[in-house]
């Protein structure tokens, strides 16, 4: 782990985290790339890297009108989310489990009186569909990607998780696996965590230089 500014990633400097789940906390870029491949399959379309890497920035609804646009697709945008949430779910009942070290930190924040919460461009019932992690119990708030007007390019979930938990900006710590979500965190004042994924394309450099910190696996924090 790197520490930027004397700012390790533990209190007191800040007393709330907002953490995203896909690739930060969960390895689950297999399991969405799986998504895709058959989201562009059923359409007679080659796999698009660029596309996903897109989609996965934009959230599902702007995701999904932007590969209608690209596309010239005729779904609905509704149909598509629709489908994308019927996918995941799927996988992610059996498949998804939080990294190792995670659940540990999780508990020991809260244990020092820091609030968590979820920003996920996940929709509510992909992560009720989950048999092995239980958001609720380790999150004081969750915001979803449907519940801000744009994607993770810009700080809206990050700003409404910060209004959730009744903190500013400058009180958050936000870690994430994707240098937009990084970057825009940033530019809203916010303390920022980069966290190393399985994703091969993971833009490692660049979210070093981005962000206040980096991690290489929880088990670095749990102890």
């Amino acid at each position: 782990m790197r520490r930027a500014d004397a700012r390790a990633p533990w209190p007191p400097f800040f007393s709330a985290a907002v953490l995203d789940f896909d690739g930060t906390l969960a390895d689950t870029w297999r399991l969405w790339r799986r998504v895709d491949e058959i989201f562009f399959a059923t359409r007679g379309l080659p796999f698009d890297e660029s596309a996903a890497l897109t989609i996965s920035t934009l959230g599902f609804e702007a995701g999904a009108r932007w590969c209608v646009e690209r596309y010239r697709l005729r779904d609905e945008v509704s149909d598509i989310v629709d489908e994308w949430n019927r996918l995941g779910a799927a996988l992610y009942e059996t498949d998804v489990r939080l990294r190792p070290g995670a659940e540990a930190y999780l508990r020991g924040l809260r244990g020092c009186g820091v609030r968590l919460a979820l920003a996920t461009t996940n929709a509510p019932e992909v992560l009720r569909a989950m048999r092995h992690v239980d958001v609720d119990a380790l999150f004081d708030e969750v915001v979803c990607g449907r519940e801000v007007t744009r994607g993770k390019d810009h700080p809206d979930i990050y700003l409404e998780a910060a209004r959730r938990l009744g903190a500013g900006a400058g009180a958050c710590v936000v870690f994430e696996d994707i240098l937009p979500g990084v970057r825009s965190a940033a530019r809203a004042g916010m303390a920022t965590v980069a966290v190393r994924s399985s994703d091969p394309r993971q833009p490692v450099r660049e979210l070093r230089a981005a962000a206040d910190a980096w991690l290489d696996g929880w088990e670095d924090l749990a102890g």
